[in-house]
């Protein structure tokens, strides 16, 4: 199922119908800037997209100023970096509880980077 890039998806918000015009297949010559779309009036506005903590699944607020995103490299046999990267994004509430390098090495060990440094039943 295609879609035309020329006709605008229909949205609906809070139960009201708005437009949306935007064009989904089609990335910006440069990556680093952000995706943009059209409100109702006409204006161009900054798509937001929120995020998730990568240690509770939580939906990171935009007002969180304590959240911290980190790209972690992925390195070849050699050490040398293969241009691609997980990212680990980490919500205020972890971090404010001081629980943000557990979850970091738990995640850390669960894609590969580490070996034997987390186990979810320590018991001493």
């Amino acid at each position: 199922m295609s879609h035309d890039p020329h006709k605008p998806f229909e949205c609906r918000f809070y139960g009201s119908p708005k437009t949306i015009h935007f064009q989904p297949h089609r990335r910006p010559s440069n990556p680093t800037q952000p995706a943009k779309m059209e409100n109702e009036k006409g204006e161009i506005v900054d798509l937001y997209v929120p995020r998730k903590c990568s240690a509770t699944n939580r939906i990171i607020k935009a007002n969180d100023h304590a959240s911290v995103q980190i790209s972690v490299g992925k390195v070849d046999e050699n050490g040398r970096y293969t241009g691609e990267n997980n990212t680990y994004a980490m919500c205020g509430f972890i971090r404010a509880r001081g629980e943000s390098d557990d979850s970091f090495n738990r995640l850390a060990q669960r894609d590969g980077y580490l070996k034997n440094v987390w186990s979810a039943s320590r018991q001493h």
